[in-house]
């Protein structure tokens, strides 16, 4: 949903995504353990961006799932969505940022590293798709706010008290 302030900047939340074209950016905040993985084509200037809250939809209740919310559900997803858009499946690329470890866990094992887990999971999502990673920004103990341009390419970050870079 492009909100009236700024039609220019296409907002996903939380277990969301969405879809843009340029002149059109896209961004997503509240990066921590979640990952912002962007898909897009660069010669169509067509991007997508999913805010990846979990690695693996089985982790989900039953019922119905909101797949924007697992890395695997995500990411095929996404890559659905685009190429009905017009994207081309054989030249798309990815960058992403986020998978923090926002909490120090001195016990739970493997459950709390939700962050590198999240990573792990769509990197994988990606390279089975044979989708390649440009650039990313992961790990860290950072929040992150993520906003690409699909014209230029360029995801920017601002990272929580660490400034902003492009990437």
């Amino acid at each position: 949903m492009v909100e009236l302030r700024d039609p220019h900047i296409v907002k996903v939340g939380i277990a969301d995504m969405n879809i843009v074209k340029s002149p059109s950016l896209i961004r997503t905040s509240g990066l921590g353990s979640c990952v912002g993985v962007i898909v897009y084509d660069e010669k169509k200037e067509l991007a997508g961006l999913a805010h990846v809250m979990l690695p693996d939809s089985s982790l989900a209740k039953s019922g119905s799932i909101n797949t924007a919310k697992f890395a695997d559900t995500a990411i095929k997803e996404l890559v659905n969505r685009l190429v009905i858009k017009g994207a081309r499946a054989s030249v798309l690329k990815a960058k992403m940022a986020g998978g923090a470890q926002m909490f120090q866990f001195f016990s739970g094992g493997d459950m709390m590293r939700i962050g590198p887990r999240n990573v792990e999971a769509v990197r994988k999502g990606l390279a089975n798709l044979n989708i390649p990673i440009i650039a990313e920004d992961v790990g860290g103990n950072s929040g992150r706010t993520i906003e690409f341009n699909p014209k230029t390419c360029l995801l920017n970050i601002r990272t929580v008290n660490k400034g902003t870079r492009n990437i």
